[in-house]
């Protein structure tokens, strides 16, 4: 059975559908990013995957046991938490929170799996900085690994490298392609950055409130949508 699978899978906020029709299903291992104009549902969708919002029609399954407690989620930062006061190793442990359970302390295993991370993200450098001191690729590494602490099965990305500047946006896309091949963590994104996501992601869900496009890469871009899509991204 797939890691995630929607069938028929629709959204909608008073009555007004969000998001509609949704078959997909994503794979162990998968690079899905999923691509569409402002409006389109894309963070709608994300919010179902995590339980967070339930379909107004349809169903949302998770295979191979997966849970939502069991989820990394990198949301979009808002200007309250780029101010958080605390280090930057606070900020990756707190990525155990929903694994301790009812425990007070967090484990020697938690601080094990919080000192993995942080290598693998290269901020051993920044890990007794302030985490509002950091730069935003800095933040944005510190919550990666942070999601990662929380995960060995799926990510969840919404816009991660959204306000960054080029250079750190590709070093972030290198690394998430570089957790997603090295660890085998399923990664499903919503980003803008279209252009990007046809260069790092195995699969691509183009969504315009409906499914335009769900399939291989290399299938989006031979796609009438896909052609379309990316040809806008290009010319702007």
């Amino acid at each position: 059975m797939a890691l995630i699978t929607c069938q028929g899978v629709s959204f909608a906020y008073e009555g007004n559908t969000a998001v509609e029709e949704l078959n997909f299903e994503v794979q162990n291992g998968d690079y899905l990013c999923i691509v569409g104009e402002n409006g389109s549902g894309k963070s709608t969708l994300i919010k179902g995957i995590l339980r967070l919002k339930s379909p107004s029609a349809g169903t949302v399954l998770m295979g191979e046991g997966l849970k939502s407690a069991e989820i990394g989620y990198l949301p979009q930062q808002t200007a309250a938490q780029k101010d958080f006061p605390a280090s930057a190793y606070e900020v990756v442990l707190s990525g155990r929170l929903s694994s301790r359970g009812i425990l007070p302390f967090y484990s020697r295993k938690d601080k094990a799996v919080a000192n993995e991370n942080i290598e693998l993200l290269g901020i051993e450098p920044i890990r007794t900085r302030c985490y509002r001191e950091l730069s935003g690729g800095q933040q944005q590494r510190v919550l990666l690994a942070r999601a990662l602490c929380a995960t060995k099965r799926l990510l969840l990305l919404d816009e991660p490298v959204a306000g960054l500047d080029p250079l750190v946006t590709h070093e972030l896309y290198r690394l998430i392609r570089k957790i997603n091949r090295e660890t085998g963590i399923t990664v499903i994104m919503v980003s803008h950055d279209v252009a990007s996501a046809v260069k790092y992601a195995s699969h691509i869900l183009h969504l315009k409130t409906k499914q335009a496009f769900f399939g291989r890469t290399g299938s989006y871009l031979n796609s009438g949508v896909g052609k379309a899509f990316l040809g806008g991204e290009l010319s702007d």
